[in-house]
């Protein structure tokens, strides 16, 4: 009877070591069954406490973005783990660069995964709250994010108080817009409209670089709403690419010239060869909207695989993003950092012309709006 008993042990474990194989094989096939496809993801986020979206592999004091976004993608199965270490394996593209502190309701990135079932749930669960993946669709294999952009619309959120003119004692809290600052203000918004040498707008770049021309197809600010008693608007610009600091040096100039501490002559003035001294506005409010891909959209968007990128059913969940986790951030940074207020405070050692002007500004330069980080935003912020 012993022997019966020893065999029927024996039988049993082979059959747990069977089972165990056949597990295994399993995983493997659903893996093998889930290929690797080209996808674009659409992704928002709120980017305080970010170095940015761009991963810096090898100084991990600095998060970004990609990090956490990268750390869901291999702990929800839709890449391997070695990937993570090497996004070139997956075929990783970002469409924009967002720099410190800035945040995303419509950025878009390319790349290979496993398409696994409840993909979206998935990456979501590894993900920190105020980063949330909306929408996913599938693309041409040779697809890249950012050599397919053929535009990129960024939003700037700000306190109206910052268009109060310098000879008038403000209160930030009364502060309200009235119907002719907001004309002026568009006005000289949309003076950047065409193609304009932007050299004096960002950092390294001289008058004759051929990257410094860009072209800005829109740019106004939207009626103000008031939020926790302070009164913002938004200042909506839309450009085949941008450079760093370009945005916010854009709105800068804006502000000191509505504030009365420059002419608006200096605008023309700032697209010719001369150095002129742009304040640059504060990273806070920066917002990266929406991507565009009209061309790659009239090519492949109805060829009956693949489909537009485009994201009308995702708005309402991107308009929800935005309330819950983007406004509020700059809403209470601003109300707690003041970081509005304080810029403010620096424009009047700007001279707005000369570059003897420029070398003494830069010794003052490190002001708050320096460490709000940059918008970088796109191909040439390097």
């Amino acid at each position: 009877p012993g022997e019966a008993a020893e065999r029927l042990e024996e039988n049993g474990r082979q059959s747990k070591r069977l089972k165990k194989d056949a597990d295994e094989e399993d995983a493997e096939d659903q893996n093998k069954k889930s290929p690797k496809r080209k996808i674009v993801l659409l992704m928002a986020y709120s980017g305080k406490g970010y170095h940015g979206m761009q991963r810096n592999v090898g100084s991990s004091q600095f998060k970004t973005i990609e990090d956490d976004l990268v750390s869901a993608l291999v702990q929800s199965g839709c890449i391997p783990e070695n990937h993570g270490e090497d996004m070139k394996k997956m075929s990783f593209q970002r469409c924009a660069r967002t720099d410190k502190g800035v945040s995303a309701a419509g950025q878009i990135v390319s790349l290979k995964v496993r398409l696994i079932d409840d993909i979206l749930e998935k990456i979501n669960n590894h993900l920190p709250s105020h980063i949330r993946i909306l929408g996913l669709k599938r693309v041409t294999g040779g697809f890249n994010s950012k050599n397919k952009c053929d535009a990129r619309t960024y939003s700037y959120m700000l306190p109206t108080f910052a268009f109060a003119h310098k000879d008038h004692d403000v209160q930030e809290e009364v502060y309200r817009l009235d119907k002719e600052t907001l004309e002026k203000v568009n006005k000289l918004l949309a003076c950047y409209k065409g193609t304009h040498n932007f050299h004096n707008f960002t950092s390294q770049k001289g008058p004759r670089d051929p990257s410094a021309k860009r072209y800005i197809m829109e740019m106004y600010c939207g009626e103000p709403f008031v939020r926790e008693n302070i009164e913002f608007a938004v200042i909506k610009v839309k450009g085949q690419s941008f450079m760093m600091h370009q945005i916010r040096k854009m709105i800068g100039l804006v502000i000191a010239i509505v504030k009365g501490y420059a002419a608006e002559s200096i605008l023309e003035l700032s697209w010719g060869e001369e150095k002129v001294d742009v304040p640059k506005a504060p990273g806070l409010g920066l917002v990266l909207e929406r991507v565009h891909f009209e061309k790659y959209n009239r090519r492949f968007g109805n060829d009956g695989l693949h489909e537009p990128l485009e994201w009308a059913e995702e708005e309402e969940k991107i308009a929800v993003f935005k309330e819950q986790y983007i406004y509020p951030t700059i809403i209470n940074t601003e109300r707690e950092e003041k970081s509005m207020v304080n810029w403010l405070n620096t424009l009047s050692i700007h001279d707005f012309s000369s570059s003897i002007g420029m070398q003494a500004n830069n010794k003052n330069s490190k002001n708050s709006s320096d460490l709000e980080g940059s918008d970088g935003c796109d191909d040439d912020s390097d």
